[in-house]
């Protein structure tokens, strides 16, 4: 006679394949009758993306996605991410696959609760920020890498943040970027991704297009795909362009990548706050600091190089601009910087004619200054 407790755990893993099933079926379904096919406007002042390089400098390059190289979808359809039954196991339950934990922003002004944010909620950033004026949206040109993942449990990413509300259980979010995550994709690849929520991670909002939000209408480039090439030390260096901004006349949220790509949206009914207009923009990395050995973990953000080795070794963001009530992109005022830990990540904000307002950021994490 087997053992009970065997029984049970087939009786477990039988709910659990139930659950999976469920799941997938509702993955990517259209919830929406009417899908907007293009913006009624676009934001005004758009920066070049070059930048003329010193005799020493290798500068930016193309970039693609890794899935170009078995061909493209055709018209009429989009390219989506096969979502499979391990992807949905390792989550920690089924519920949550596909979210970010709920204590995973960055509190950089007085809302910042004391003491020390990193023992309360594992996550740990490196950011350049603006507050204090209402905002339509953000661009910047992000730095790519691959950094190194200490646990699967435990992810490094670049990205921009769209705010809205306080920083409790209210807090609308709009974020895209790169991110490394092997608990959401199963490797260790270099990511594009989205996210939304409008309740602070508690209950709604998801990754790329794993629950209704997000509405695709690109069919050249995936949500949760590999970008390729990625920079190197002291080596070809490549970045990624992505504008979010609101429709000044439907008002949903449009996501640009690149110059020519517009992605998709996200519609103004799924916020509160959105709805009208964002607070808060940011920019920056931000890591998952498990601790699970007792000790800061050796995640990297960015490069896992500090700021102040510059370009080709540290990881920047460049051409950060925010757009105004009149759809306009111009440069941010009275831009802060914040980390929870500077000797582990840090940031360092800079200026010049090519790349306007940008920043350093990153680091190695664990190191004999961070303990």
């Amino acid at each position: 006679m087997a053992p009970l407790y065997g029984t049970a755990a087939r009786l477990s893993m039988a709910r659990r394949n139930l659950e999976v099933k469920r799941h997938l079926s509702r993955l990517n379904k259209p919830s929406l009758k009417s899908i907007k096919m293009r913006p009624s406007y676009h934001p005004e002042g758009l920066i070049s993306q070059s930048k003329k390089m010193t005799k020493n400098e290798i500068g930016p390059k193309p970039i693609t996605q890794l899935w170009h190289m078995n061909g493209r979808c055709p018209e009429g359809t989009i390219p989506v991410r096969r979502t499979r039954k391990q992807d949905l196991f390792r989550a920690s339950s089924i519920k949550k696959y596909g979210r970010k934990n709920q204590k995973s922003i960055a509190r950089p002004t007085s809302a910042a609760p004391e003491p020390d944010l990193i023992s309360q909620n594992g996550h740990q950033h490196a950011i350049a920020y603006v507050e204090g004026d209402e905002y339509y949206g953000a661009k910047a040109t992000i730095n790519v890498w691959d950094p190194k993942i200490q646990q699967p449990n435990e992810f490094s990413l670049s990205q921009l943040w769209i705010l809205g509300g306080s920083f409790a259980s209210d807090l609308n979010s709009i974020e895209a970027g790169w991110q490394v995550s092997p608990d959401l994709y199963g490797d260790n690849n270099t990511r594009l991704f989205t996210y939304w929520t409008s309740d602070a991670y508690q209950a709604t909002g998801c990754y790329n297009l794993l629950c209704s939000g997000f509405i695709q209408i690109n069919n050249d480039i995936a949500m949760g795909a590999s970008i390729f090439p990625i920079s190197g030390y002291s080596s070809s260096q490549y970045d990624i362009s992505i504008l979010v901004w609101k429709d000044p006349k439907e008002g949903n949220w449009w996501m640009q990548f690149g110059n020519d790509n517009v992605l998709g949206y996200w519609p103004g009914f799924l916020f509160s706050y959105l709805s009208d207009t964002a607070s808060m923009v940011q920019w920056g990395g931000e890591v998952v600091n498990s601790e699970s050995d007792g000790e800061h973990t050796t995640t990297q953000m960015g490069s896992g190089h500090f700021p102040e080795e510059g370009f080709g070794k540290a990881s920047y963001v460049r051409n950060i601009q925010v757009v105004d009530d009149s759809n306009n992109l111009r440069a941010p005022k009275d831009i802060g910087i914040f980390t929870e830990q500077s000797s582990c990540y840090d940031v360092q904000l800079g200026k010049n004619g090519e790349w306007g307002n940008y920043f350093y950021y990153g680091g190695p994490g664990r190191n004999p200054n961070c303990p």
